[in-house]
């Protein structure tokens, strides 16, 4: 009789010294009897999957470089679209999703060096290559893996300059506004021009203040999917009309929004159970 599908996921709280640098960390063992292959919508975190076990096959991105091979550990940054991966049949990591402004902290290069790319992590960090996997795979569980990721973690953000203070707040305003507030106030906040206020924040956070808006207003509105009125959701969270919201989450999701409720998926936001 063949094992059914079983996923084991252990949360971990990082450290207060990676907040702004670090959303949150998890640990994931799946098994299953033959290939799974799921969509990943676009979101607001970059996913630094430190792998331990098989590797994950990027079959597809609508928005970015790095489809059609596989990966062990890698880093997902900032796009518009979604992502199509499959594993054969199982896989093992401690999954990192690191902020945008947490990118250059740990991985030490700007946002706009991940932005719409799958890239090894090794190629860009030799420390999150083959030799973190293998103390990875030889710890004893997951309390000592997350001490192994985390002292390395805490150690390249301490070697890192912090970001810009208005570029931080920017971000904030955008994070916490849903998506919703104005670029222009905030630019206009910051003290400095409209091109250096453009240039800096797409070269370290990866995407433009624009893009960036809409992909945290896709996020926060296709959590409210399946739980409110589509009609609703549209009014909250700022959409013109249903159809409006319709085709956002056909830009950033892939498919329709029922589509996306039906499937169920994991995300970061339910991966972390609002830690």
């Amino acid at each position: 009789m063949e094992e059914p599908h079983r996923i084991e996921l252990a949360r971990h709280r990082a450290s207060p010294a990676l907040d702004g640098v670090v959303a949150g960390m998890v640990g994931l063992s799946e098994r299953a009897t033959g290939a799974v292959r799921r969509r990943q919508p676009a979101g607001t975190v970059v996913p630094l999957v430190l792998s331990f076990g098989d590797a994950l096959a990027i079959d597809a991105l609508a928005d970015g470089v790095g489809a059609g091979r596989e990966y062990r550990s890698f880093a997902a940054g900032l796009s518009t679209g979604c992502a199509d991966t499959r594993f054969a049949r199982g896989q093992d990591c401690v999954q990192v999703y690191l902020t945008p402004l947490g990118v250059r902290r740990i991985m030490g290069v700007p946002g706009r060096e991940v932005a719409r790319a799958v890239l090894h992590a090794g190629d860009v960090v030799t420390e999150l290559g083959d030799t973190l996997s293998d103390r990875l795979h030889a710890a004893t569980g997951w309390e000592e893996r997350f001490e192994v990721v985390e002292s390395l973690l805490l150690r390249r953000a301490a070697a890192q300059g912090e970001p810009p203070s208005w570029l931080t707040w920017m971000w904030d305003q955008i994070r916490l506004s849903g998506g919703r507030a104005r670029i222009a106030d905030l630019v206009t906040a910051t003290g400095w021009s409209h091109g250096h206020v453009a240039r800096t924040f797409r070269e370290e956070i990866g995407l433009t203040p624009k893009e960036v808006a809409g992909v945290v207003r896709f996020e926060r509105a296709a959590a409210d999917l399946g739980v409110l009125p589509q009609a609703e959701i549209a009014v909250r969270h700022g959409y013109a009309d249903q159809s409006h919201l319709a085709r956002d989450v056909r830009r950033y999701a892939g498919e329709t929004p029922g589509e996306l409720v039906a499937a169920r998926r994991p995300t970061p936001s339910t991966a972390l159970g609002g830690f």
